[in-house]
């Protein structure tokens, strides 16, 4: 497999050696206690710092990250200024997979339930299996984790991610190499990797066999997912285009995760033969418009864009930030619509927003803060009609912004 150098310092996997940062407080940016201890014990952890953080019905701000092997989940009321501390998702230590691209998810379900999701790590390079535990007490303890899939090769099942139905259902999809493993057995060809996705109707208690979405995915880029205003799960990801075109796709899910259409979304026609390892991201704006930020190279030049998904191509594309923007993510509040991204300019790595108000038509924008160590992907998340940027760094640990 093959991965690019798209932006270098600015889309750096967020991986370093060094003690982790508990997250920030207002009064304390990193838990010295912690890295004092970690000194005094002459070891030094290889940290990823890929995370998640969702607003649950309560208003209470939950964010999961791994720490060597368990996932820890934190609880702030005050919208990051201050954290609890963690409980453990997995009392019995395994191999997690934490950076941006492949980093652990959070989700909430109809019934009170704590979702936390993962990709375990396999012994062969490159593979995995998808894992997800569930808390019935707002994410004090949780059950142990299950195996999502039936599939148990030794293969990719990796760069899960989750999303909640209107009517309940728990919809988790993922990167797929079962089927380029059988071509590989025929000598057949085959593009990439596939989609494939399983259903839960009982709260992610458990799960129906899982069923292929799509074939010729790219391998290794996240998949970005949103609920349409009926309801139904939406999944855009990374696909192979043939012959080795590396677009994007959108899917809507039918309630036995099949898909119901599959279209292309983007038509920049980059030619590669390599994974970017760089996502999309994607949100449902009330009026049913799908507002999508993805990179790509278009006429030689790698840049994040933003546009409007429609069935008869994208309105409204442009660039997103400067020459050396990275990692965007989106998300909408009400009628208001925030993008997020971070840029390195030269010196440190700056995180940047762009609020719409208008439904895209235009926007406005905002600096946000600037990191001089290692930094994960910038998460956008909304609470009612508010819309927030979510930001794990090397130094200064999990630190949230207010977008005006």
């Amino acid at each position: 497999m093959t991965h690019l150098r798209t932006l270098g310092a600015a889309v750096a996997l967020a991986i370093v050696l060094f003690s982790l940062p508990e997250p920030a407080s207002a009064a304390e940016p990193k838990d010295k206690a912690t890295m004092a201890g970690m000194t005094a014990m002459g070891k030094k952890l290889r940290v990823e710092l890929g995370s998640s953080a969702a607003f649950a019905r309560d208003g209470q701000l939950l964010a999961v990250a791994k720490q060597g092997d368990h996932l820890l989940l934190y609880r702030s009321g005050d919208q990051g200024a201050n954290w609890s501390p963690p409980a453990i998702v997995n009392a019995r230590p395994e191999a997690i997979s934490g950076d941006g691209e492949n980093r652990p998810k959070i989700a909430f379900t109809q019934d009170g339930g704590v979702l936390v999701s993962w990709t375990k790590p396999l012994g062969k390079p490159n593979t995995g299996e998808v894992r997800l535990a569930r808390s019935d007490d707002g994410g004090a303890s949780f059950t142990p984790p299950i195996t999502v899939h039936r599939d148990r090769q030794e293969i990719t099942h990796r760069f899960e991610t989750m999303v909640v139905g209107g009517d309940g259902r728990i919809y988790l999809v993922w990167i797929d190499k079962r089927d380029l493993e059988s071509a590989k057995a025929t000598k057949k060809p085959y593009r990439g990797a596939a989609i494939y996705a399983a259903v839960s109707d009982d709260g992610g208690r458990s799960f129906k066999p899982e069923v292929k979405v799509a074939d010729y995915s790219c391998e290794c880029c996240r998949i970005a997912t949103a609920v349409d205003t009926d309801g139904a799960p939406l999944i855009l990801w990374r696909h192979v285009f043939e012959p080795n075109e590396r677009d994007h796709a959108l899917a809507k899910l039918k309630t036995d995760g099949t898909p119901a259409s599959v279209e292309r979304a983007t038509f920049d026609r980059w030619k590669v033969d390599g994974c970017p390892h760089h996502g999309p991201a994607l949100a449902v704006a009330p009026d049913g418009t799908r507002h999508a930020v993805w990179f790509n190279q278009k006429g030689g030049e790698g840049r994040a864009f933003y546009g409007r998904l429609t069935a008869g191509g994208i309105v409204g594309q442009r660039f997103v930030g400067g020459e050396q923007a990275a990692r965007a993510d989106i998300a909408i509040a009400g009628h208001r619509i925030g993008i997020l991204w971070k840029e390195f300019d030269g010196e440190r790595t700056q995180l940047h927003a762009e609020i719409s108000e208008d439904g895209g038509a235009s926007f406005k924008r905002l600096a946000l803060g600037a990191a001089n160590g290692a930094s994960d992907h910038p998460r956008a998340i909304s609470s009612g009609k508010d819309l927030f940027a979510y930001w794990r760094t090397e130094l200064e640990g999990m630190r949230v912004f207010r977008l005006p």
